[in-house]
Formats: C-alpha cells, sequence, structure tokens
C-alpha cells in the first residue's frame, strides 16, 4: 500500500480533451505552449495568438475547417519543423524559403560545368572543375554517407587545389551524417555547439545547455586539410543548417552564398484526439558560441552572393563562379 501512495503521488495529471472541434484546437495549442522551444527568439505571444485563433472555432465546423485554422495558427510560429498532418494534408510553414530566391538549379552545374560527366556516390554528384577545384554536391543528409565512399571521394581529389561542398536545396535529415563529413575536416575533438532542452512546461522552463563535439575520423581514414568552401542558400534547412554552423568555425573554410534557411530546433511529436499529430521544435541547438542558428546562418563576411538568373540562361552559376575563384586566387 505505502509503495503504491508512493507511486501515485508521483504521476502528474494529463490533462484530457474532448474530441471535437474545440477540445483538438485547445489540445494543440496546450501541446505547443508547453513543448515548444523558440517563443523568445520568434517574439511569439502564444497566449495572444490563443484568442485571435479561437473565436474561429465552432462546434459546427468540418475536419478541413478547422485543419485550416490549425495551420494558420501553427504558421504564426513561423518554423518549417512544426507540422499537423491529418489523413487528407500536412501542413508547412513554406515562407521561410519561398520569400527567397532558389539560388540553385543542378542540371546547370551537370550539364554546363560537367557535361554531364560527373560522379555519384553516397548520394553526392562529384567531380573536378576544369580549374582543378574539387566539387561535390550533397542533396540531403538523409543519404547515408559511407565511409569508404568519402575515402575515395577525397582521395579523387587528392590532387585538386581546394574543395566546394555544395548543400544548396540540403533540406536537412539525420545528425549522424553530419558528424560523419565533418569528422574529415578536423584534427582534433572539436566543439561543434550546444543543446538546451525543455525542463518543463513554461516557456522558459531549459537546461542550462550542454556542449556536443565531433571527433576526426579514425586513423586510415581519408582527411582533407586543403581549403574549402560550403555553399549555402536558402534551402539549407535543419541538418545542413546545422553542418553550416560547425564548417564556418572550421580555419581554411569559407562560407559563400545566401544566408541559410536555419531549422536548429529538434523535433518533438504528439496527437490530438482526432489522431492528427504535430509536430515541432522542442530542444534547441546552439553553435559553438552558444547562439541560436533557427534564424539561419550567414555567408562569410564578404561572401554573401546570389545566382544571377541572366547568366543562368548562359549555363554560368554565378555563386559556384565565386566559390571557385576564392579557391583559385
Amino acid at each position: 500500500m505505502m509503495l503504491l501512495m508512493i507511486l501515485f503521488s508521483a504521476c502528474h495529471e494529463i490533462e484530457e480533451w474532448a474530441n471535437d472541434p474545440r477540445g483538438n484546437f485547445d489540445a494543440l495549442w496546450t501541446i505547443i505552449d508547453e513543448h515548444y522551444c523558440f517563443f523568445a527568439e520568434k517574439n511569439v505571444d502564444w497566449d495572444e495568438v490563443y484568442v485571435r485563433y479561437s473565436c474561429k472555432v465552432s462546434d459546427k465546423m468540418t475536419g478541413e475547417e478547422l485543419f485550416a485554422v490549425c495551420s494558420d495558427m501553427l504558421n504564426e510560429l513561423r518554423d518549417g519543423h512544426t507540422n499537423l498532418a491529418a489523413p487528407f494534408d500536412v501542413s508547412y510553414y513554406r515562407a521561410w524559403w519561398s520569400d527567397y530566391p532558389q539560388n540553385f538549379d543542378r542540371r546547370l552545374i551537370r550539364q554546363y560545368y560537367f557535361n554531364f560527366n560527373y560522379l555519384t556516390a553516397a548520394g553526392m554528384d562529384y567531380g573536378i572543375l576544369p580549374e582543378n577545384v574539387g566539387y561535390m554536391y550533397y542533396g540531403s543528409f538523409s543519404s547515408t554517407i559511407g565511409e569508404g565512399n568519402l575515402d575515395y571521394i577525397l582521395s579523387y581529389f587528392s590532387t585538386c587545389d581546394g574543395l566546394i561542398v555544395d548543400v544548396r536545396d540540403n533540406g536537412g535529415g539525420d545528425m549522424t551524417n553530419v558528424g560523419t563529413l565533418v569528422s574529415r575536416f578536423i584534427g582534433q575533438r572539436t566543439l561543434a555547439g550546444y543543446i538546451s532542452h525543455k525542463t518543463g512546461p513554461g516557456h522558459d522552463d531549459f537546461s542550462e545547455p550542454y556542449a556536443y563535439y565531433y571527433d576526426p575520423a579514425p586513423q586510415g581514414r581519408v582527411m582533407w586539410g586543403k581549403p574549402v568552401v560550403v555553399l549555402t542558400n536558402r534551402s539549407t534547412f535543419s541538418a545542413a543548417n546545422n553542418f553550416v554552423s560547425v564548417m564556418k568555425q572550421l580555419p581554411g573554410v569559407t562560407i559563400v552564398g545566401a544566408t541559410t534557411g536555419g531549422g536548429s530546433g529538434m523535433p518533438y511529436s504528439s496527437e490530438l484526439p482526432c489522431g492528427w499529430s504535430v509536430r515541432m521544435s522542442a530542444c534547441s541547438v546552439l553553435d559553438a558560441s552558444g547562439n541560436t542558428t533557427e534564424q539561419g546562418i550567414d555567408p562569410t563576411e564578404g561572401c554573401a552572393v546570389d545566382m544571377d538568373p541572366l547568366s543562368a540562361v548562359d549555363g554560368r552559376d554565378t555563386m559556384l563562379d565565386f566559390a571557385v575563384n576564392i579557391l583559385t586566387r
């Protein structure tokens, strides 16, 4: 009996909501209120948001109508990691990238820079440009990077004067692949950043940031010690954003292009009474200086450049050309 009393006293009360429009709306608002981690960074008054959107909810509305209201409310967070998923749709905040130039044309590079004579391995297109600069495009950190693949690619570039790592339009993926790639550019254990997680339902209930590190690749692996340019655009997001954050602090690395799309929050998932699932940023990842990268990472000073549409018509990627000039000047 004493043991049961201790167990019951340790349990916290779980709030329940009715499976109707009001109950599902309130459940969504509360889940975000208790778990979302970027209210301060986004300068969002979540209580005020509730007042504005709550009055749009009625018992007679359809599921599609409720979904539209809930989606609009989530868009107030301006967060590409925050989604509501129903059987008929998934909400997604697109303005973090749609309001900016795309700045990337994969076919342009394949056709005009390599005449389609490029190599592909581990989700990467790669080849040597005429200026004796290695180029590799990594389109998604969801593509697993094999250690053997990296050994071969970097060995292939061994006579090059520099290397361009293009992560434009890379929407993220597995953070493990970030560590695998970064490990080829560092000679010692390197502070990658800090993680701060929620410790309670309050907007300011966070743990003290704790450091995380990346180690060099194991002995015997091929390393890269020559100059590197990382090419970015607004659609460089999530794990790719983290990769740029880490690479920017390394000596001999230049970030070229446009400010990345951010997306530094690690996700948390929950479910509404009606079965719709909700995902949100619930754990903040900071850079090595302890700064948030949720709003994106700027290029190295003096290295902000866009793709010129007129030059693109003539088969020139002005961002890639800028990167080549840095490595050959």
